[in-house]
């Protein structure tokens, strides 16, 4: 019975969080990825998730229970479901439109985001982070493009669901108040070190409506109009993941899911230029339901009794990366004369993903540079499981 309510739990706590997010400003400023999050590790931390694993104490052989059956088919499911759904919607030709500055600002940011996890592989090698590798393609992959392609990494890896907890938690600690300093005003300085005119544009052939900022608007998604077409994005994405896991067994005689990630995401890119399924209405919301079930799923495996010492080394590699990558893509963008503000809508976009270009945009005062951050972030979406993957196994070979 209690795993029943728990699985009910994991379905139900989006649908919460989504009315929560339609109703309160705060909810909009703490977001939905960090909020189900939360619920996950609170619904750890007091017990009330069944062990997902017992051990014979004879034989010590390990095997999943019930729940953890569950959990495991609730990941490899959401996440591969999520990646098209959150795709489609994104106007890549958007991209051939860009201005050079903005072609300058997403390869600095995403040349210093390399360089800096590369660099701190060898400086944090020898910390005693478990499973480093996968450690330092997931934060690749989510300082290229948000937590979608660090989850993504995370189930197509079977990284540890404590790993990828803590990786997220201090990742949040760390990039949180980077986004206050700007909003607070910190966006100044960067205008300071890069007093360059704006040369970016206002884009009018786009389907993003910079006054609304229709990223996680879901309002009207169960409407007559929007429903049924919402529907056939999910049935496209499903066949897309049909297709990945059917490639998959045809290269490795198994279910891959590095194959099927791979292969869906590329898959999803084509699509999105498709112009019928670019406009299906709200498949990035639906993917998103996805993802908050994925995260509170994750988030609600933490186990505290099994964290060791080595949890402060991972929150220090993190804080290396950002701010390493924040000075070189500074120094980068000094090189190439790219202005202060698309310096700046450039490394959240890269760091934090598209949604939160909107906030920063208001904060500047300057919606000139809105799109180019947006395209900036819809790439980093597009290229950051394959930076991730890329690493992994550079860091793997060394």
């Amino acid at each position: 019975m209690q795993t029943i309510i728990i699985a009910l739990v994991y379905l139900l706590t989006p649908i919460l969080i989504i009315f929560l997010f339609k109703k309160y400003h705060w909810v909009r400023t703490v977001g939905t990825v960090i909020l189900a999050y939360a619920v996950g590790v609170i619904l750890a931390l007091l017990g009330f998730v069944p062990p997902v694993e017992i051990t014979d104490s004879l034989t010590q052989v390990t095997t999943k229970t019930t729940m953890g059956q569950i959990q495991n088919w609730i990941m490899n499911i959401t996440v591969p479901l999520a990646i098209p759904l959150m795709l489609f919607n994104s106007d890549f030709k958007l991209w051939t439109k860009s201005l050079p500055k903005t072609i300058a600002a997403l390869f600095g940011g995403v040349l210093s985001i390399v360089i800096a996890v590369i660099a701190g592989f060898f400086i944090f090698r020898n910390s005693g982070i478990d499973e480093f590798e996968k450690v330092s393609g997931m934060m690749t992959a989510i300082y290229t493009g948000g937590t979608m392609n660090f989850y993504a990494l995370g189930s197509a890896l079977e990284v540890n669901p404590n790993t990828i907890t803590l990786t997220y938690t201090f990742e949040m600690l760390v990039t949180f108040p980077l986004i206050m300093f700007i909003i607070g005003g910190g966006y100044k300085v960067f205008r300071k070190i890069l007093p360059y005119p704006d040369e970016s544009v206002v884009l009018n052939s786009t389907n993003i409506d910079a006054e609304k900022d229709t990223f996680e608007n879901y309002s009207g998604m169960l409407t007559k109009k929007i429903f049924p077409k919402m529907m056939l994005g999910l049935l496209i994405s499903l066949l897309l993941l049909i297709i990945g896991a059917g490639l998959s067994l045809l290269i490795t005689g198994k279910l891959n899911e590095l194959v099927i990630i791979l292969t869906i995401t590329t898959l999803a890119i084509v699509a999105s230029f498709n112009k019928t399924i670019r406009n299906l209405p709200k498949t990035f919301e639906l993917g998103m339901f996805f993802i908050l079930i994925f995260s509170v799923v994750v988030a609600s495996q933490f186990n505290i009794y099994n964290i060791d010492t080595s949890v402060l080394s991972i929150f220090w590699f993190i804080l290396f990366i950002m701010l390493t990558s924040v000075v070189l893509h500074l120094l980068f963008s000094r090189l190439f004369k790219v202005s202060g503000d698309l310096y700046t809508v450039a490394h959240i976009g890269l760091l934090c993903s598209p949604p939160f270009i909107p906030p920063i945009v208001g904060a500047m005062g300057n919606k000139k540079v809105l799109i180019s951050g947006i395209v900036i972030g819809l790439i980093g979406y597009a290229i950051g499981t394959y930076l991730g993957v890329s690493l992994f196994y550079l860091f793997k070979l060394l």
